[in-house]
């Protein structure tokens, strides 16, 4: 039997398909070159608008294999040439968990500490420099760590005390500091402890407080023109505020995209959604923007969720994929270019999945 395959769909104007081929878009899934599907741990996908996009696979023996674009070296291959299959990350050999922004790249390391590349305009590398490095350099400052993410221009970070650290871009307020300071190195977000999950959107983030099995409290904070935020508002907010809980049972999972958030809730696994739905990516039949929570209708036993730039990608319980919102780079698989407001299967052939990933300002999907 042949071995399964990491397999992605959606835009590849940078090769972020990794598929050996720059084809404008591929609206079914196509095979990620050189990579088995028992070899790959964990996903990332970046990307800033329909021109870019980059994906990671971090990999059984803690190496981490890049492709896409690489303009400002988020490969992180020692070159700045996009590449159109995966290529392996260098002086990277311990990675326990990646993640993907805008542009640039974060992986945690086995010791807890946190390596970045890519741009670093904004000091999303948390170095303490604003200069971009297409190889892995150290977040200063920073140990203990049990989980990362990355926004658009920014990273986080969360700690084993549960406390959450930010750094890079912050105008919107999305390093959660109480300023609107962008930051090179990390530092901690104002007010939060006891947070056992973190996601980053765009330009906004979500924490959860307190452990799923006692509900859990979501906390938000950043950018939120759009009611990404989910506490009844469009204001922008510089420490984080509380999402209003307008689901019943325990949080099972969080997610971001570009500007809109999700919720996994309650036994039967249901999805919350809310934030901007100019595509329909919020999943309730509408284009209408939520300031609050509000109910995917007819969507049960979700085990992950993620959010591109205007599309949402959920993992079911049997392993089949479905997806909606924003199509024109048939980032939902189904076939054709078409948007969608309600959920629809990718590509029924697609079975037995269990990662996903979407770029946070991207159009691709990627599953394993």
């Amino acid at each position: 039997m042949a071995a399964k395959r990491l397999k992605s769909w959606g835009n590849n104007r940078a090769g972020q398909l990794g598929d050996g081929t720059w084809t404008d878009f591929r609206p079914t899934a196509t095979t990620v070159l050189g990579l088995t599907s028992d070899e790959v741990v964990k996903l990332a996908a970046g990307g800033a608008g329909s021109a870019s996009g980059h994906g990671l696979a971090l990999l059984t023996d803690g190496t981490v294999q890049s492709w896409g674009a690489n303009s400002s070296g988020q490969l992180g291959d020692g070159s700045v040439f996009s590449h159109n299959a995966p290529g392996q990350v260098v002086n990277l050999s311990d990675a326990t968990e990646i993640a993907a922004g805008g542009s640039h790249s974060v992986a945690l390391r086995a010791d807890r500490t946190v390596v970045a590349w890519g741009p670093n305009n904004y000091g999303q590398l948390g170095n303490g420099s604003n200069t971009d490095s297409s190889e892995p350099v150290p977040v200063e400052g920073l140990t203990k760590v049990i989980a990362i993410a990355a926004g658009l221009n920014h990273s986080l970070a969360l700690r084993e005390d549960g406390t959450v650290w930010a750094w890079g871009y912050n105008i919107n307020g999305q390093l959660g500091d109480g300023t609107s300071a962008s930051r090179n190195v990390a530092a901690p977000v104002s007010g939060l402890t006891g947070v056992t999950r973190i996601a980053a959107g765009a330009d906004h983030n979500l924490a959860l407080v307190g452990p799923p099995s006692n509900g859990g409290v979501v906390m938000a904070w950043g950018y939120n023109a759009t009611g990404q935020l989910g506490d009844n508002s469009t204001i922008n907010r510089y420490t984080p505020v509380k999402t209003q809980d307008t689901w019943s049972g325990e949080v099972s999972h969080i997610a971001a995209g570009a500007k809109h958030s999700m919720v996994v809730t309650g036994g039967d696994k249901g999805l919350h959604t809310w934030g901007q739905n100019t595509s329909g990516q919020l999943g309730d039949g509408t284009t209408d923007y939520r300031i609050t929570p509000t109910p995917v209708p007819g969507l049960t036993g979700i085990q992950i969720v993620a959010g591109g730039r205007e599309h949402t990608i959920v993992l079911l319980n049997d392993g089949t994929v479905r997806s909606w919102g924003n199509n024109g780079s048939g980032q939902l698989g189904n076939g054709n270019t078409t948007d969608s407001g309600t959920p629809v299967t990718t590509q029924t052939a697609l079975t037995g999945v269990d990662k996903i990933a979407a770029p946070v300002g991207g159009d691709f999907s990627l599953a394993n």
